[in-house]
């Protein structure tokens, strides 16, 4: 008797690639959990530094425009209030420009799980 073999591999069962699916998902949904939590936290840390350095910019800067009106309050208080408007309305629109194009540059937050799932396509497709 001869024994037959086929070029062709044996085919996975239904069972092994329906847990090696599990698996994936699961490694994945832990992944976009991690990156979740890493990321709620670095936004409130960014929130909680920008709203205390914003209180005391504002404190700083009320008290030099205060010191800048009072000394030219006898010569000129019109002309000194709006030289300071005009100086925080040119201030202002750099730093909206600046967080716009900041914005605009961002990574994605879930780059490592998108990454993954691409190497994941990868391997499963011919």
């Amino acid at each position: 008797m001869e024994a037959k073999y086929s070029d062709e591999a044996p085919a996975p069962s239904l069972k092994k690639m329906g847990g090696a699916v599990v698996g994936l998902l699961q490694g994945h949904l832990e992944l976009i959990g991690i990156e979740l939590q890493e990321e709620r936290s670095r936004v409130f840390r960014l929130f909680l530094l920008a709203s205390i350095s914003l209180i005391l910019g504002l404190l700083i800067l009320a008290g030099l425009s205060a010191a800048i009106v009072i000394t030219f309050w006898e010569t000129n208080p019109i002309a000194a209030i709006l030289i300071l408007c005009l100086v925080y309305a040119i201030v202002m629109a750099v730093c909206i420009s600046r967080a716009i194009r900041l914005a605009k540059a961002c990574a994605s937050p879930f780059q490592a799980t998108v990454e993954e799932l691409a190497r994941n396509q990868e391997r499963l497709l011919p």
